[in-house]
């Protein structure tokens, strides 16, 4: 019974040579061929039913994703150390080539700051190669990394060397990245001066425009000054003559004024004094003045009969109301004739 159902999964299998292909494109590690599995149906039905639970290496889907897990962290790592270890390399070709330079320069704080760094973070690296050793196992020369830290330049010029450190390594990088295209193409030499001089040419010119800029400038401004000198100068020459003719002007209309306020009061006398009014006024003054006299000659008088009457009392009263008196009347006169008078 067994022998003959194989024999009918052998003939169904040599009809589907699709299955047998893909059977050995599942597992081409294994060194098979088509023949091997038409003559053992069976082991192609489980490399058939196998390679639906495994890839074409051999394992599982589970054991795929671990195994892709542990290469994409070891990219990464590998990656991280590249980095560390590349920027470590060209920082310490920073260091040999100063040490090397006759540049004198150079900043020997930086350097000497970024060399002991360096020394001390490879003697970290150095121990925490031996962090998987017990804790009763000495390290090396029975170093710690809390001792090592303490070695470390003062924060100040730390701080001070890392903020200069990215323009060191970027020029540095250039440089390197110069020389190895110069020896790979030797013809880019030839640009390259090429390139430098048109660059101190171009920062010749650019220093040449910028003195000719401030010439210029320069220049313009005592010109501006000048005018400005001028433009005062005739503004106040102006401005001079200018109040000269507006005093002339208003000199000229206030003489006006002060012709038409004297005619308007001749006018006034003109129309109020008369021929007849001024002869009036005249024998109105002079009986003013008659009065006038007469009057005073009575105040003598009164005043000397006042003088030889001042032992009496009440009499003498009498004569005081009538002295007032005659003063009064000599005060109104003497107004009435100024007034006449004028």
């Amino acid at each position: 019974m067994s022998q003959r159902s194989d024999t009918v999964f052998v003939s169904s299998l040599g009809k589907g040579d699709s299955l047998h292909q893909q059977v050995l494109a599942a597992f081409p590690l294994c060194q098979m061929t088509e023949g091997d599995l038409i003559q053992n149906p069976l082991f192609c039905k489980l490399l058939a039913t196998l390679s639906q639970h495994v890839d074409r290496t051999g394992l599982t889907q589970h054991l795929r994703r671990d195994l892709e897990k542990a290469e994409r962290e070891l990219h990464t790592q590998r990656l991280g150390w590249l980095r560390v270890e590349s920027l470590h390399r060209v920082l310490q070709e920073i260091v040999q080539e100063h040490r090397f330079s006759k540049d004198s320069n150079a900043d020997e704080k930086f350097f000497s700051t970024l060399e002991r760094c360096l020394l001390l973070g490879q003697c970290v690296r150095q121990l925490d190669c031996c962090s998987d050793l017990s804790e009763h196992h000495n390290t090396v020369l029975g170093l710690s990394e809390e001792r090592l830290m303490r070695q470390m330049p003062p924060e100040q010029e730390v701080l001070q060397m890392n903020q200069r450190l990215p323009s060191e390594l970027l020029k540095h990088l250039k440089k390197k990245a110069v020389n190895m295209l110069s020896y790979y193409q030797p013809e880019w030499d030839s640009e390259q001066q090429k390139a430098k001089s048109l660059t101190e040419k171009n920062r010749e010119n650019s220093t040449l425009l910028q003195r000719q800029t401030h010439a210029y400038l320069s220049e313009l401004l005592k010109s501006m000054k000048i005018l400005q000198c001028l433009i005062l100068d005739l503004r106040l020459k102006a401005q001079k003559d200018l109040d000269r003719k507006k005093i002339e002007y208003f000199e000229a209309k206030c003489e006006i004024g002060l012709q038409r306020i004297r005619l308007e009061m001749l006018q006034v006398q003109l129309d109020t004094y008369t021929k007849d009014k001024i002869a009036a006024h005249k024998r109105i003054t002079e009986k003013l003045n008659a009065e006038l006299k007469t009057s005073e000659m009575e105040k003598q008088a009164v005043e000397s009969k006042l003088a030889s009457f001042e032992i009496y009392g009440k009499d003498f009263e009498s004569l005081v109301e009538e002295y007032s008196r005659l003063r009064q009347e000599i005060a109104t006169k003497s107004w009435a004739l100024k007034e006449f008078a004028t």
